[in-house]
């Protein structure tokens, strides 16, 4: 197979809330707008920001991650994009070095050169000294140049630029106060489908863009072929019933494009729109914020009767962070407001001011070993005893339980499930 080549640019920041999102979702939807053909990953495990991107983009967004997606996945993802598109985008996680593995590492082996975006609304001269120090801190970088956000003026973007060290590209500025910035919440930002206005922010931000910086397409990325190959069809022929509203937002588009390669059939549903569980042979209930809608779950006996039948049939159910709150006998939000929920799982959930948990994870299970990582801001308190526990591959101490009962299977991990094709099925076939 051919070795591809596109323009490429990965946006990475010093930290998180330097505005990565909305500089990829403008560059997305400004390229776009002309008739580009655009494609954008998400550099590690996230599900709200590539909501974001798939509608700046117009075009599904998928993780690149060389420990839970794999190089060789990730390679072949970018070779895949890279014949089809005219521009291949890739925002970064964190810090442009935080992790392990790093936007930084993932730059690095694809070649993918780097697009620094820094907040420079309460900096001058020092934004150069910031620039140089993320342009050089790895001399094997592939580095391109940076790009001010939220500046407070035009006069303030040339003291920024002035300051910018020669050899490093100029992209531009973008202003603070504008109407395009991005809502977020305790998990992140606040999902595509929740925000009425998303395009006229997009535009807004496209148009600004356009207005102050250097929108020119980058150098090409030579992308070599990553493996292909047909998957068996473990799940042909099953309904795989999926939970999917503002609750239950927190899909990777690729376990999905995995249950279908592996011939299921995918049912969507909302527990939020008070929808009957279909005819389906396996459930799954993704994670979500299902503690910004007690009251709406709580009232929807008639899906609980239907999950309660399901289970007691002994049909699969795989339910993830969210999810598996969900199936807990009550959940209590920050503010100190409970509701009861399905009470499939004995115990109780409570939501927390402070984080509680963010990791990556793989777990051995009898089905197979699934990686993937928790994020979440809830503890759980459960008389039932997990069958086996995540561990996280940086040495962190987060083990998450994963709790069995019957063909139901639950934990906090929300599962990367083309990291095991055989054990995603094993645990969703009936």
């Amino acid at each position: 197979m051919p070795v591809r080549a596109c323009p490429a640019l990965l946006i990475a920041a010093p930290a998180s809330g330097q505005g990565k999102t909305t500089v990829t979702a403008a560059l997305a939807r400004l390229h776009a707008r002309q008739g580009k053909r655009v494609r954008v990953f998400k550099c590690g495990p996230d599900f709200l920001d590539p909501t974001i991107l798939a509608r700046a983009s117009g075009r599904p967004v998928y993780q690149l991650d060389q420990w839970m997606v794999g190089e060789a996945e990730s390679r072949r993802l970018l070779w895949e994009a890279a014949g089809e598109a005219e521009l291949i985008l890739i925002e970064g996680v964190m810090g442009l070095f935080d992790g392990n593995p790093s936007a930084a590492d993932l730059a690095r082996r694809f070649g993918v050169p780097v697009l620094a975006v820094i907040d420079g609304a309460a900096m001058a001269q020092t934004f150069g000294a910031l620039a140089h120090g993320l342009a050089s801190f790895q001399p094997d970088l592939p580095f391109a140049g940076v790009l001010a956000n939220r500046v407070g003026s035009a006069r303030h973007g040339e003291i920024l630029r002035d300051a910018t060290p020669a050899g490093l590209r100029w992209f531009g500025a973008l202003p603070r106060g504008g109407d395009f910035e991005l809502p977020s919440r305790h998990l992140g930002l606040v999902a595509a489908e929740e925000l009425a206005d998303l395009d006229r922010r997009l535009d807004a931000a496209a148009d600004a863009l356009a207005a102050s910086a250097d929108t020119r397409l980058p150098a090409p990325v030579r992308f070599e072929p990553g493996a292909t190959g047909e998957r068996p069809r473990l799940l042909d022929g099953v309904r795989i019933g999926i939970a999917r509203d503002a609750a239950f937002a927190f899909l990777y588009q690729a376990n999905l494009d995995l249950l279908a390669e592996l011939g299921a059939t995918l049912q969507f549903f909302s527990p939020l729109a008070g929808s009957r569980l279909p005819e389906v042979d396996s459930l799954y209930l993704p994670g979500g914020y299902p503690e910004l809608h007690l009251r709406a779950l709580a009232e929807n006996q008639g899906l609980a009767d239907d999950i309660h039948a399901h289970h007691a049939a002994g049909k699969p159910i795989l339910a993830e962070c969210g999810g598996m709150l969900y199936l807990l006998e009550r959940l209590t939000d920050r503010d100190g407001a409970s509701a009861p929920m399905l009470g499939l799982l004995p115990g109780e959930a409570r939501m927390q001011s402070r984080l509680a948990a963010l990791a990556l994870q793989e777990a051995t299970l009898p089905e197979g070993r699934l990686r993937g990582h928790s994020f979440h801001y809830s503890r759980l308190e459960s008389p039932l005893q997990p069958f086996v526990r995540g561990s996280c591959p940086n040495g962190r101490g987060t083990a998450e339980a994963v709790f069995g009962h019957g063909r139901l299977t639950a934990s906090y991990i929300h599962f990367y499930l083309p990291s095991d094709p055989r054990a995603a099925a094993s645990l969703l076939r009936p």
